[in-house]
């Protein structure tokens, strides 16, 4: 028998205490909002360590390479794009759009710009795998932020969470396997793939699902300590 730890087999993402009742409001509560402006900024800052780590992008960056090499449209043209058909695609698995969804472009991309200048860059191949990894594990910890303050996902997360619903399962297996699918689609089109990419494909799956794991564990056990003291 094989044995996987438990949070592997997350297939829902949690409602704690500060998550949004409802993902379409505009009057969100202020932890609602909180958290997911902290969930967005981590989510920037391990995108930006992965670039900042020199061993390869992350996997819809290879996509939109890919198709820079075919059309000839700038990096952004092509990511602008990218976004627009993967929003075209919630229709028919009925996500809902929010604060969130808006947020998580304008926030993730001022993160990048304002980070990388400052971001250190290393020469030795230990040190930026090192980077590399610590990069996808907050990424993993930012989108499990996010995603539980319930306000709407990024274009990617929502793709994820609506195939996860349609297809019951676990959330790992099905960003990960939406991940490695982009990968493979951007390397056939021309885009570059490296370690990093590699890693940010068969990583984040299990990073955010092991965040959503232990930040409902914890919260409830703060919850429930909360309620035992009163």
């Amino acid at each position: 028998m094989i044995l996987m730890p438990r949070f592997l087999s997350v297939k829902e993402v949690p409602v704690l205490s500060w998550s949004s009742p409802n993902a379409f409001t505009i009057t969100p509560s202020f932890a609602s909002i909180f958290f997911l402006v902290v969930g967005l900024t981590l989510f920037g800052l391990g995108e930006a360590l992965l670039i900042a780590s020199g061993v390869g992008v992350s996997p819809w960056t290879v996509f939109a390479q890919g198709i820079t090499h075919v059309t000839g449209w700038s990096i952004g043209l092509a990511t602008f794009v990218t976004s627009l058909f993967v929003l075209l695609c919630w229709i028919p698995l009925r996500q809902t759009p929010g604060i969130g969804t808006v947020l998580n472009v304008i926030i993730i991309a001022l993160v990048l710009d304002f980070l990388l200048p400052y971001l250190p860059t290393f020469d030795n191949l230990v040190l930026q795998i090192g980077v590399a990894i610590i990069g996808v594990l907050v990424t993993g910890f930012g989108g499990g932020l996010y995603l539980i303050a319930n306000l709407g996902p990024g274009p990617r997360d929502g793709l994820m969470t609506g195939l996860q619903s349609m297809t019951s399962l676990p959330i790992a297996w099905v960003r990960s396997g939406l991940e490695l699918t982009v990968v493979a689609f951007g390397w056939t089109l021309g885009g570059s793939v490296g370690f990093g990419t590699v890693l940010f494909a068969l990583g984040i799956g299990p990073s955010v699902a092991a965040s959503m794991y232990g930040l409902k564990i914890a919260f409830r056990k703060l919850e429930s300590s909360e309620l035992s003291t009163k």
